[in-house]
């Protein structure tokens, strides 16, 4: 299920050299329920690029850099969609929510909340 989205942050910086992940915003991922090492999945919003890496905490700055080879699928400045997932047990599913944060154009939290309901099954 999708657990949390961090929507339409912004690209700070990109680090080819650095082994792998996204670096985030230590804020950011308080807000979106995010753990240091977590899997994520980032949507590009400028190119359509998708892909699948670990969550790092970073500085409280606004901070989203992606690092290693995912590098080469954004470049600054570009805007993107952090996605988290978690698994739970059937019977929990119909009233699962997932947490929602929205991010200005300096990735500072504009909104955060929980979808209200439940989509219909």
């Amino acid at each position: 299920m999708l657990k949390s989205k961090i929507h339409r942050a912004r690209v700070s910086t990109v680090n080819l050299d650095y082994e792998g992940s996204i670096t985030i915003d230590e804020g950011l991922m308080r807000a979106a329920d995010i753990l240091p090492y977590e899997q994520v999945q980032v949507l590009n919003l400028n190119n359509g690029a998708r892909f699948t890496t670990y969550a790092i905490k970073g500085e409280r700055s606004g901070e989203i850099c992606i690092n290693g080879a995912a590098a080469r699928l954004a470049a600054k400045g570009n805007i993107i969609i952090i996605l988290s997932y978690c698994h739970i047990a059937d019977d929990e599913a119909p009233g699962f929510l997932p947490r929602l944060v929205y991010v200005d154009a300096n990735n500072a939290v504009v909104d955060t909340k929980w979808l209200t309901e439940a989509l219909p099954l």
